[in-house]
């Protein structure tokens, strides 16, 4: 129907395979005159991740779909990547299969797992069922949201809320105005990301907001020009010994907090992306060598030769 609405609008269509149907979604939205559609190299494939490519090339060779690509042609970036993984399995999310029941919550896979760690950080890891289940709530009290980052963020603040005090939806709507919500839920109800279609559920967002001042219209019209020069000139004051980058500059107006920890990290530790990163991770072994280019473009050789015990915790 898109398609036939809009015949020349470039259609690029994108999901993520946490039910495990992602596959046969992109072969579909492919055969339905999709223009483009995204998957994943097969080590990086799957779950909350995109469907993957080796099955798209497959299933399509010798077909009108046909990509042009070979399956041995992409063998070698798998491999790589399979290896990348495993550099990087202490931060998997742990989840060992696909979840189907996001047809009944409606977690979005860019948040599936980060939820689900989210979770896990508040000591619900016995509880994801329940959070699952809250999430479908949170987003009927919300107002059943279009879930992108943020407003996803906000209804699954909401969702750990409930579980995390027992909340049912119904004690929510019945006691908003003496709950101290999440603060990302009461930013969305003030309209500091937009206004959702079909507007915001009430009489919740006014007892939420118990007075304060609400936003009217697109949040940007309002929103007052950021000195771009002034944070510079702040960012090079607070950190002297550190060249402030344009990048540095929109990273610090976009993401505050996020951006003073890096500097702060890179200022006591220095440039660790130079290490490399199994040797960062995972630490040296006893007699292992790691070859590296430190901040000043010096060749440097680190042995492990040994270590000693933990010293006692002081004060």
């Amino acid at each position: 129907a898109l398609r036939k609405e809009s015949p020349t609008l470039p259609i690029h269509v994108h999901t993520h395979d946490t039910a495990g149907t992602g596959v046969a979604t992109m072969l579909a939205a492919a055969k339905a005159g999709a223009d483009v559609v995204d998957c994943a190299i097969d080590g990086l494939s799957g779950m909350t991740s995109q469907p993957s490519m080796g099955a798209i090339i497959g299933a399509t060779a010798g077909t009108a779909l046909d990509t042009g690509i070979s399956l041995s042609n992409i063998e070698g970036l798998n491999e790589y990547w399979e290896q990348v993984r495993h550099l990087y399995a202490p931060f998997e999310s742990g989840q060992l299969a696909g979840s189907a029941d996001v047809y009944r919550n409606e977690i979005p896979g860019g948040q599936y797992t980060n939820l689900l760690f989210q979770s896990r950080q508040l000591g619900l890891e016995g509880s994801w069922s329940q959070v699952k289940k809250a999430y479908a709530q949170a987003n009927v009290l919300l107002g059943d949201v279009i879930k992108v980052t943020p407003s996803s963020k906000v209804v699954g603040d909401l969702a750990n809320f409930m579980v995390v005090n027992s909340l049912t939806p119904e004690e929510i709507t019945a006691n908003a105005a003496n709950l101290d919500f999440p603060q990302s839920v009461v930013q969305y109800l003030r309209g500091e990301i937009g206004i959702p279609l079909g507007g915001f559920p009430e009489p919740l967002r006014t007892q939420v907001l118990k007075g304060q001042d609400s936003i009217v219209g697109r949040p940007g019209a309002s929103l007052p020009p950021f000195d771009f020069e002034g944070a510079r000139v702040h960012l090079e004051a607070r950190f002297k010994n550190n060249v402030i980058t344009d990048e540095d500059v929109v990273s610090h107006a976009l993401y505050p907090t996020v951006f003073d920890d890096f500097q702060n990290h890179r200022m006591k530790y220095g440039n660790v992306s130079l290490i490399p990163t199994h040797a960062f991770l995972h630490s040296l072994e006893l007699g292992e060598t790691v070859h590296f280019t430190d901040n000043l473009g010096r060749d440097c050789e680190v042995k492990m030769l040994g270590s000693t015990a933990a010293l006692p915790a002081t004060g």
